[in-house]
């Protein structure tokens, strides 16, 4: 047990009934100590079941489960992992007669039906549609995906932070000051808001913000619902509540006395889901509630070199925030600037670098590849320069749909085809992208080929490999004929059988052909990822529209389809966290690197001129710091605070990212971006500054 700190000591051993409130930097041991609290807890005989874990976020649970899953792990009841959320559909759930009632449910005699994001987006769309034709919306010019989503947003800030959904577009409005076109924008959001929220009670169904609406307000001042939990629950693990909404820390503290031990983790520099709610201010509160408050300060992460880099850095991008930290000296090997003229020659050279690490004995899941976003073109040409040197990748976005992943978009084509009922004709280059995605050694040539011969656009239909010139068969080869055919005889025979659900449709054509040796997936972990969050998309899809829409059940393939054509963002499925490929180097956007809370050797910045590190997105719906539970209704929210928040941000973003970096950061610098344009921005410039300290030195 020696490889834990004395301060990790004291937290892990601490008695039965104590209460600790654990705060320190990333890196610190905060999780690790929590980790081998719960294992303390299941050794001293404390039952599985009474032990509640939560975190903001479920990724966040991984170093929990895999604890609770190891065979080390004393037999005995399972202990619950959760988020505020999760804990708020079970209880709807499980007490829904007395939460329909209450709540307003035109049919409580009915079960409820959960939606997911995409399910939510869906019945959004059904709703704002009709309502873009009369007009709303006209001054806002974005995807109305993104239209819906932001919408959805704002019923979940309410819900999180705790005011009422019919007062967003006032909370708003009061902060704006500008084109006065902007506030019929907010009523028009407050409507569709209030026009969704309405259907959602008259049809039964809990999205988000409702199952949390409806948990706070009407189910936890319950007595019966409060004993439930209180004598379920008598242990609690709360880990990284600094990422947790105000509605959360409300409960907690109603709540926290009940509980026999309680341990909270608190990142201090955290706070990275602002714009989805988090409140660090609420969080740190909870501390008065802890009859213990331990902090951890020294890092198992970083070395001093790094930690001196990052104070510079924050120093130098917001140094209010840190107003008594002199710049310090860091080592040269710290950071390490790979320069070139050209975009392109960049990422050779970043690949190179890779390639050079990973020769000299550093795993590959010690390495990451970060930009302030990933666009498709950034991913393919990094990727496929790592893969070119074979090396292993992976990567994660979670905002980027299903139907833009070339694995998923291979299945929904196959599924148009084997459905031609649905009427949807997938174009010639889709068929053949689905081909080469399908077929082992297909090469995208070849499959152009193939389908110019056997594709029938019109008739939506493929004809067989022995109709094709015996020149051409030879020059497409015998081999790929052979998996074609399969593959094609395969969707012949399910088209005479009866016709699955579209989930059930993706589980036996991946299990009967796409999964066996010689086809696409066969050993290709990024595309059986892919197609995993497919099923367990569709999955929720008709579980959440089949009760509301009867036995129209296979026609909701069409619609699902439908649904990602118009680019509804899939929902943040668990698989697409979890390191498949455990030695594997991480490509994935800044944030995304930093809500998988995981420490690594070296860490490669894209596009540090970017404006991308600092700028937030522009969501003319709705305001993440606005929408606040610490902003005051008479404000108004202007360019001195949006300059203010921008730099805290990339301040704790930057902090973030460092102190999850052992030994070296490399700043990929092209003196044109990615776009085309110089490499001008405010990290380009904080770097400067620390690099310029340095040389005065």
């Amino acid at each position: 047990m020696s490889d834990h700190s004395p301060a990790q000591r004291q937290i892990i051993d601490s008695p039965l009934d104590s209460h600790l409130f654990v705060s320190g930097p990333a890196g610190t041991g905060k999780t690790t100590a929590g980790v081998a609290r719960l294992t303390y807890l299941l050794a001293q005989g404390v039952p599985g079941e009474s032990i509640l874990m939560l975190t903001p976020q479920r990724t966040l649970q991984e170093p929990y489960i895999e604890v609770m899953q190891s065979p080390a792990t004393l037999a005995g009841g399972a202990v619950t992992p959760a988020t505020i959320g999760g804990l708020a559909k079970r209880m709807c759930d499980l007490f829904w007669p007395m939460a329909a009632e209450q709540a307003g449910f035109a049919q409580p005699d009915q079960p409820p039906i959960f939606l997911t994001l995409e399910t939510a987006q869906y019945y959004m769309a059904h709703i704002v549609l009709p309502l873009l034709d009369t007009g709303y919306f006209e001054s806002v010019t974005i995807e109305r995906n993104r239209l819906y989503s932001q919408i959805i947003d704002n019923l979940n800030k309410s819900a999180i932070i705790g005011f009422p959904h019919t007062d967003i577009s006032s909370r708003l409005d009061s902060a704006y000051f500008g084109d006065p076109a902007q506030r019929r924008v907010y009523a028009d959001a407050q409507d569709c808001a209030n026009r969704f929220r309405q259907y959602c009670l008259d049809h039964n169904l809990l999205d988000f913000s409702l199952q949390l609406e409806v948990f706070a307000k009407v189910l936890w001042p319950q007595e019966i619902v409060r004993n439930y939990l209180t004598q379920t629950y008598r242990h609690l693990i709360y880990d990284n509540i600094e990422e947790d909404g105000p509605r959360a820390h409300d409960i907690l503290r109603e709540w926290l006395g009940n509980f026999d031990s309680a341990l909270l983790i608190y990142d201090e520099g955290g706070g990275y889901r602002r714009f989805l709610g988090a409140d660090v201010n609420t969080a740190w509160v909870l501390r008065e509630l802890c009859n213990e408050h331990i902090v951890l300060e020294d890092s198992f992460v970083m070395s001093e070199s790094i930690a001196s880099l990052s104070d510079g850095l924050t120093s130098a991008i917001a140094p209010e925030l840190m107003p008594n930290v002199e710049m310090q000296p860091f080592d040269e090997s710290t950071l390490a600037v790979i320069q070139s003229h050209y975009y392109p020659e960049l990422l050779d050279a970043v690949a190179n670098e890779v390639s050079q690490l990973m020769e000299a004995g550093i795993p590959a899941s010690e390495i990451v590849v970060l930009a302030p976003y990933l666009s498709d073109a950034l991913r393919f040409s990094l990727t496929h320069r790592l893969e070119t040197l074979q090396i292993p990748w992976r990567s994660h976005r979670p905002s980027r749909s299903l139907n833009d992943e070339p694995a998923s978009h291979a299945l929904l084509t196959l599924a148009a085809l084997a459905h031609p009922q649905w009427n949807i004709h997938p174009p010639k280059f889709d068929v053949a992208y689905m081909l080469m995605q399908s077929i082992q050694g297909l090469d995208l040539i070849r499959a152009q080929l193939i389908t110019d011969i056997v594709y029938r656009p019109r008739d939506i239909r493929l004809s067989t490999f022995n109709e094709i010139k015996p020149d051409m068969q030879e020059r497409v080869t015998y081999y790929i004929g052979d998996q074609y055919s399969t593959l094609r005889n395969w969707i012949e025979e399910y088209r005479m059988s009866e016709t699955l659900p579209l989930d059930h449709f993706f589980r036996k054509i991946f299990g009967e052909v796409l999964s066996q040796p010689g086809f696409g997936y066969h050993d290709n972990f990024d595309s059986v990822r892919v197609a995993a969050s497919l099923v367990e998309s569709v999955k929720k899809f008709r579980q959440a529209l089949e009760p509301a829409q009867g036995a129209e059940g296979p026609s909701l393939g069409q619609e699902y389809i439908q649904l990602l054509e118009d680019g509804v963002i899939a929902a943040s499925y668990i698989e697409a966290w979890n390191p498949q490929e455990d030695n594997a180097v991480l490509v994935a956007p800044a944030y995304s690197f930093l809500m998988m809370n995981r420490p690594v050797t070296f860490q490669f910045w894209l596009d540090p001129g970017s404006s991308g590190w600092y700028q937030r997105l522009a969501q003319p719906l709705t305001h993440p710091y606005v929408l606040s539970r610490d902003w005051r209704s008479d404000q108004i929210w202007g360019d001195a605070d949006e300059v203010r928040t921008s730099k805290e941000g990339m301040a704790r973003l930057i902090s973030g990212l460092l102190h999850r970096c052992r030994e070296r950061v490399y700043l990929g610098l092209a003196e044109l971006s990615e776009t085309g344009f110089e490499q001008r921005g405010e990290l380009l410039r904080a770097f400067q500054k620390v690099i310029q300290h340095q040389e005065n030195q």
